[in-house]
């Protein structure tokens, strides 16, 4: 058993009770709405002491819940008339990235994310969300494409990182990488990316050169994981609960160093409980981020870029 699930163990346990109680107040037709309005205040009360705490660790195993909402979840939801597109226009198709142009509050938009699975058969053909080459040369296709017609860019970031595989190192991984930051970092229309789950790596920060970066409470972002970090460091993928800690991955310690620009608030323990209120959070977000970056022009989005990036480096630690 994960460490999230036994975290929420008591939670499940008092539900549990709540619902026994119940179907035995309708058989045997008995009034107990007292002793049962107490334990769902109790209930409550739990959830708020659980998940009021929760430490990186914690936060790192909601990122990973199988029932997170994904960037498909975010599109169908948010935005109407998404039609995708496919296919690098070079090698093929990666079904571990998706994107296309639909429209957001009456406005066209490119909207483009890292898309995992939820059976195994489709996270299979998926790759775990975890793209190939042809996955980030599709995404900057459609981000020149954005800037030809004037379209800002939404990206939804959710990956463990690019695929590390033979294969994608011999179709150049790390060269169609390093394209995506170059030129996502001269766009001249507005970009605004949203890390839904896990932010790792490289596989991450290609969809990440953005003008306002936000991240859902409980999402991280890292330069790689904590089972990765603690094998480096201690040898020990074990430890991974203590490089978490340490290597500062979550919403609020990203906020604090200035690599993120707001945290959008996730229903109590995490966004898959609730995802159509998650999804009205996020839409508010978005709609946000239009606003404040409508008014630039072409120039002062690429500086508003610059700026943003060039603050990460001069944070300092107080």
């Amino acid at each position: 058993m994960s460490k999230l699930l036994k975290i929420e163990e008591p939670i499940i346990q008092l539900d549990a009770k709540i619902e026994e109680l119940k179907k035995m107040a309708a058989d045997i037709d008995v009034d107990m709405s007292a002793e049962i309005e107490k334990l769902e205040d109790r209930l409550e009360q739990l959830k708020s002491e659980i998940y009021d705490n929760l430490k990186p660790w914690d936060r790192v195993q909601i990122a990973r819940h199988a029932e997170r909402p994904t960037t498909l979840h975010y599109i169908e939801a948010l935005f109407e008339d998404f039609l995708e597109l496919h296919g690098d226009r070079l090698y093929g198709d990666d079904a571990a990235i998706v994107g296309g142009i639909a429209s957001f509050n009456g406005q066209p938009i490119t909207v483009i994310g890292h898309q995992r699975g939820k059976t195994t058969k489709e996270n299979i053909r998926r790759n775990f969300g975890m793209p190939h080459p042809e996955g980030y040369r599709k995404a900057l296709r459609l981000m020149k494409q954005a800037e030809k017609f004037k379209r800002p860019i939404i990206c939804f970031i959710d990956t463990k990182g690019a695929y590390p595989g033979k294969a994608a190192e011999e179709r150049g991984q790390s060269e169609a990488i390093a394209r995506n930051l170059v030129e996502m970092a001269g766009l001249t229309v507005p970009v605004i990316s949203v890390v839904i789950g896990e932010g790792g790596s490289g596989g991450a920060l290609a969809l990440g050169v953005a003008n306002r970066i936000y991240m859902l409470e409980n999402a991280t972002y890292s330069v790689i994981s904590p089972e990765g970090a603690a094998s480096i460091l201690w040898k020990d993928a074990s430890l991974a609960s203590e490089a978490a800690t340490a290597m500062r991955i979550t919403a609020k310690d990203l906020k604090e160093m200035h690599v993120i620009d707001g945290i959008i608030p996730e229903v109590l323990g995490g966004a898959h409980h609730d995802i159509a209120k998650q999804v009205v959070a996020m839409g508010e977000c978005l709609r946000a981020a239009l606003v404040e970056l409508a008014p630039l022009n072409e120039q002062q989005l690429v500086q508003d870029r610059y700026d943003k990036f060039k603050q990460i480096g001069e944070y300092e630690e107080v």
